[in-house]
């Protein structure tokens, strides 16, 4: 049992968490195992994002400290809260969790997009949007297009001489 002074440490390391964070996502895992949660906190981390367990009434404590309008004591079950430090990534990858294990009950509860509460829908949507890495490599490729595109016809224009120039010396010969 965690004392009142070791209660608001971590009420401010949390509200330091989503303070720092873009995107908050709150999912249900009651009944869910150690490892496929601890599966979920390895993708996470992967891409630069974190989650924590703790009591309702703490997370919200953090979330009102933080300035966050949201009321995790209105979700069902046991939650968790992924923090994020880009809008999607959280929102991806317990998205894709919770597809690839459908067998498991770990569903996306809402979260937050700085300040604002998401709705589960609005959570899904945000899951389908492309990284900020995809956004770039698309951005480039648009950037790129035009100028490959008028390097192709400045070099087909050379080489169209060059066979012209080919004809008639073959010609003359």
């Amino acid at each position: 049992m965690q004392t009142k002074v070791q209660k608001e440490a971590v009420v401010e390391e949390v509200a330091q968490k989503i303070k720092d964070s873009k995107a908050l996502v709150f999912a249900n895992f009651k009944g869910v195992s150690v490892k496929s949660v601890s599966e979920v906190r390895r993708e996470l981390m992967k891409n630069g994002s974190g989650w924590q367990v703790l009591k309702k009434t703490l997370l919200n404590l953090a979330l009102k400290n933080a300035g966050v309008v949201a009321d995790v004591r209105k979700l069902d079950g046991q939650i968790g809260v992924a923090f994020s430090h880009d809008e999607v990534t959280a929102a991806k990858v317990l998205a894709q969790f919770a597809k690839a294990n459908k067998d498991i009950p770990f569903t996306i509860e809402g979260g937050s997009l700085g300040v604002k509460e998401l709705s589960i829908e609005e959570v899904k949507a945000l899951a389908k949007l492309p990284s900020q890495d995809e956004l770039r490599a698309q951005l480039v490729g648009t950037l790129q297009a035009p100028i490959s595109s008028f390097v192709r016809v400045l070099s087909g224009n050379l080489s169209g001489l060059v066979h012209v120039l080919k004809a008639i010396e073959e010609k003359k010969v």
